[in-house]
């Protein structure tokens, strides 16, 4: 369980930097400016709408693990908490940080 405590903590920590570089704010002088006509600015709404769905995801994977590394320390790491149950050997190898079996998971 250590290991994978220490994998989980070292994914943490790639997740926050990626996190700090998507949310750091724009250099000065560098606004974005949206013009009047139909496509002006269009790229910069795009991707601002982009980046803030991947900050989302990324925070939420932050979450995730955080509460992983909480059950591994509790000693229930692998109890699904939706209905209780072992989560099985495959997901959590496939998703390490996952709290719900695949069937909650389906559900929810």
């Amino acid at each position: 369980m250590q290991e994978l405590a220490e994998q989980l903590r070292d994914r943490k920590v790639q997740l926050e930097g990626e996190l700090a570089r998507l949310t750091k704010p724009p250099e000065q002088g560098a606004g974005v400016g949206f013009g009047k006509r139909v496509g002006d600015g269009t790229t910069e709404a795009v991707e601002r709408l982009a980046t803030t769905a991947t900050a989302r995801s990324i925070s939420a994977s932050i979450k995730e693990i955080d509460v992983a590394l909480t059950k591994i320390e509790a000693g229930s790491y692998g109890v699904c908490d939706g209905c209780g149950s072992q989560i099985g050997a495959a997901r959590l190898e496939a998703r390490p940080a996952t709290a719900l079996c695949v069937e909650c998971a389906s559900a929810g």
